[in-house]
């Protein structure tokens, strides 16, 4: 028989239904079980396109024998990180105090009030490299718990005091990082950023979307032109390794080695929807035609492979194929002559890095681009056969939940790449998810973290959900003007603000309602997506130079005060923090675009705008002075002489208004 999990709404989770465990989802039930039985609790937190969590399940959670003894002794609860980022986030902290490093599957042994007494990651089903097996793991907490009980529950209660005492709410922050500070915190990245690899940092390598951001907007701001390089350089390595799928597009979650070769397979809509952005600021900036080319695959592949039939996307694709990473993606000489014939193999072989030794498992070859083919006609038609023939491979599971924050970013990327790149299916499958988030996920001011074939979950939001979605149809507005989408980001922005103050100028990562965990969660740095506060701070600074709002800009400031500090020890740490210091320092511009929405004219000054590199512009597109009297940015702009007309500002003063695209372009390219 399924056991509890076979109702709920992660993939992840029902993936488990079947297993001989007797999980429990996260709830106060579980807990209360816990009490009544006296027992300790295991909580294993994973994720569904997670190889080790898979490996685990495989080995121990379906083991019969294991899961009699753990159903006997203890109360298993199992999570979703994606779904339950608040979970994950307190026991990681308590795992990484106590190992000195994290990762997942987590498994967390804990009192039934929930304190973690031990943590660790992925155990062995027998004992191998200094790690015993999960079963004798599991022994060994059980005798613990019934001989030396006052041991385990003084123990869990120190450890969360620490974890409180470290999470004490800071003192009031100071201003935003300031132009010296942001200079310095891109010497800093110069000085880790990788010369021979591009990227920051050793193996394992993830891909820097933040930080890409901070430097392409610092560039634009300043000039630099070491800026650009570190951009250009790591975005050109990892467009042409391994990590990037040279046959279907997209990019894996990460390299485990330092020069992009070989990726962890899975593929995350967060990295993707990130580097779409990435590399279209990039190709806006530079008009580098590898960045356009990436930035459209993967877009292309987003809308082939993640979407879901609700309008939203999907959260991953698995590393695993039957059990074996990367086996849909892997290609040796062999498989190239089969499928492309001697002549086309041999030409593919050297062009794509595939050799007989193999650059991955077994003799088998990641694909790598290292350069650009002598006959792009040529690779054209060896790409579709290699992909037509890869599509009848086994392929990856997907987890199909629609996770709001991520599908925020989706819409961000899309939107502007739709624009930018004049490709109006894109702008509509933004538009589609915008849909999508609001009918299912906005429950009257408040936002729902995930849902699954158009039907919301429990989960309730958190901050970065409101951050990315707000920055999603913030953008959307940006392309549309349907200010439709600028009032519900109002509503988004005025709920977080009302819900997640520290009352010290930051937030927490929870709702003041949200249900009460060991402690509340509050992480102001970057992680896989940017940082929740940083998310805010950049949508309520942009609301704010919409609207003219005093109160949402003040917020957005006294939320960048946290990284003035981390700007120059850590900013490959708050690289989206620093980008949003990057627009306030800039303004950020303000672009007016009043005309006829049909109008040649008006297109040609809208497109002009959006093309604008300057930091965080915002853009606001109206039919005249009293179309949209909510956008604050468009009232008194009226048309010159009857023509469509561009007003450039910063904090609603304003250059004299053009009629001409290219003095806009001037006006905006000029330094504050």
């Amino acid at each position: 028989m399924p056991n509890r999990l076979a109702n709920a709404t992660s993939p992840y989770l029902i993936q488990h239904q079947d297993n001989p465990m007797d999980w429990w989802p996260w709830g106060d039930e579980a807990f209360a079980e816990a009490r009544r039985r006296d027992v300790p609790v295991l909580i294993s937190i994973g994720y569904a396109a997670c190889h080790w969590c898979h490996v685990m399940a495989h080995e121990s959670f379906e083991d019969q024998a294991v899961a009699a003894y753990v159903n006997e002794h203890l109360v298993s609860i199992n999570v979703d990180r994606e779904e339950r980022p608040d979970v994950d986030a307190v026991y990681m902290e308590a795992t990484q105090a106590l190992t000195g490093h994290g990762g997942w599957p987590m498994t967390v042994f804990a009192t039934p009030e929930g304190e973690p007494f031990f943590c660790g990651t992925y155990f062995p089903p027998s004992p191998r490299h200094g790690l015993p097996s999960f079963r004798q793991l599991v022994e060994s907490v059980v005798g613990t718990w019934q001989e030396r009980r006052d041991d385990i529950t003084s123990a869990g209660g120190r450890i969360v005091a620490a974890l409180r005492e470290r999470a004490t709410v800071p003192a009031p922050g100071g201003p935003p990082p300031s132009a010296d500070q942001l200079d310095a915190a891109v010497q800093t990245l110069a000085k880790e950023h990788d010369e021979r690899h591009g990227g920051f940092g050793g193996a394992p390598k993830f891909p820097p979307s933040m930080v890409l951001e901070l430097l392409l907007r610092h560039h634009a701001r300043t000039g630099d032109g070491e800026a650009l390089r570190l951009v250009d350089r790591t975005c050109e390595a990892m467009a042409r390794g391994g990590m990037y799928d040279q046959v279907a597009g997209g990019f894996a979650r990460y390299s485990v080695d330092a020069a992009w070769v070989v990726p962890h397979f899975e593929k995350m809509l967060y990295d993707n929807a990130l580097l779409l952005r990435s590399y279209l600021h990039l190709w806006r900036a530079t008009g580098s035609g590898l960045a356009r080319r990436v930035a459209e695959e993967t877009a292309d592949w987003m809308l082939a492979e993640l979407r879901t039939r609700e309008g939203g996307f999907a959260s991953s694709l698995d590393a695993d194929t039957g059990g074996v990473e990367g086996q849909t993606y892997v290609w040796n000489p062999d498989e190239l002559r089969r499928v492309l014939g001697e002549a086309d193999a041999e030409w593919a072989a050297r062009l794509l890095e595939v050799t007989a030794g193999g650059t991955f498992e077994s003799g088998w070859s990641t694909l790598q681009l290292l350069s650009d083919p002598d006959d792009p006609q040529r690779w054209s038609g060896v790409r579709d056969r290699l992909r037509t023939s890869r599509d009848l491979r086994p392929q990856p599971g997907r987890d199909d939940k629609v996770v709001a924050a991520w599908n925020g970013l989706a819409v961000a990327g899309l939107a502007e790449a739709g624009a930018l790149l004049d490709r109006p299916d894109l702008l509509d499958a933004a538009a589609a998810a915008a849909d999508l988030l609001v009918a299912v996920h906005l429950d009257g001011a408040r936002l729902r973290r995930v849902s699954r074939d158009g039907v919301a979950g429990a989960p309730v939001g958190v901050l970065e959900d409101y951050g990315d979605v707000a920055e999603g149809l913030l953008t959307l507005y940006a392309v549309t003007g349907e200010a439709a989408w600028l009032t519900i980001a109002g509503v988004l922005l005025d709920t977080a603000l009302a819900l997640f103050p520290d009352g010290n100028g930051g937030f927490y990562d929870t709702a003041a309602d949200a249900e009460k965990l060991i402690r509340r969660p509050q992480d102001p740095t970057d992680n896989a997506t940017p940082s929740g506060a940083a998310a805010l701070a950049g949508a309520l600074l942009s609301y704010a130079a919409y609207t003219g709002s005093e109160r949402h800009r003040a917020d957005a400031e006294a939320a960048l005060g946290v990284y003035a500090p981390l700007a120059e020890r850590h900013p490959r740490y708050a690289g989206w923090g620093l980008a949003v210091a990057e627009a306030l320092l800039d303004g950020p511009r303000e672009v007016a675009v009043v005309g006829a929405p049909d109008s040649d004219r008006t297109r040609a000054l809208h497109r002009v705008a959006l093309r604008s590199t300057a930091p965080g512009a915002v853009v606001a597109l109206g039919g005249g002075p009293d179309d949209s009297p909510e956008v604050a940015l468009l009232a008194g702009r009226p048309l010159m002489d009857g023509r469509p007309t561009a007003y450039v500002c910063r904090q609603f003063v304003c250059d004299a208004p053009t009629t001409d695209p290219e003095t806009l372009a001037t006006q905006l390219a000029r330094d504050g």
